[in-house]
């Protein structure tokens, strides 16, 4: 860029600043809109976040160019050091880039063929029916334990019963499940 353009540059860029000069700006803008979003698009930017940049850098123009020292650097290099400075700040902001969009997790959950459903709603109604065979002290264990997580030592602390006791328990109402859940499994394969 010639030395000649870098200052009639510059004086645009002072009326901007001094009187919000319309024209001013829209000779900038003419000028400079168009060489900022190739300099994005070259950074890997896509046309519409580049174009969005561009506004936003040639708006920076026109609210901060009281900002702008020409005995410091040519207007180009202002902007195009702007423009840089806000697709580093974009790109920060940016945490999408963080995630794996083939991440397992972050895929939806297939659907589940309707036997399958069938089946696992049918065993849901059978261990609670298993369940509901279980004395009241053995299915609170087991509610405290399996289903709020609680450690055996936590549920020890919370009942007021010994380790052992909870241990015990908890062990004697698995075994009762497991009899009622095969003796349920042996009168459904006898049909």
């Amino acid at each position: 860029m010639s030395t000649e353009l870098q200052k009639e540059f510059a004086v645009l860029a002072l009326h901007v600043a001094t009187s919000k000069d319309r024209q001013a700006f829209a000779q900038l803008f003419d000028y400079f809109a168009p060489r900022l979003k190739s300099y994005l698009r070259s950074l890997n930017m896509s046309d519409g976040a580049a174009e969005d940049l561009t506004q936003e850098v040639m708006l920076v123009l026109w609210h901060k160019a009281h900002l702008y020292d020409a005995s410091k650097s040519s207007l180009s290099t202002w902007l195009f050091r702007v423009a840089r400075n806000r697709r580093i700040d974009l790109a920060r902001r940016d945490k999408s880039a963080l995630l794996d969009p083939d991440e397992p997790l972050l895929q939806p959950a297939s659907v589940q063929p309707a036997d399958e459903a069938m089946d696992d709603d049918q065993r849901d109604e059978r261990v609670q029916l298993a369940m509901a065979s279980l004395p009241q002290e053995q299915i609170e264990l087991v509610r405290q334990a399996f289903f709020l997580g609680l450690s055996h030592s936590q549920i020890s602390e919370q009942t007021g019963l010994p380790l052992g006791t909870v241990k015990s328990r908890i062990r004697l109402a698995f075994g009762r499940l497991r009899r009622a859940l095969e003796n349920d499994a042996l009168v459904d394969t006898e049909f």
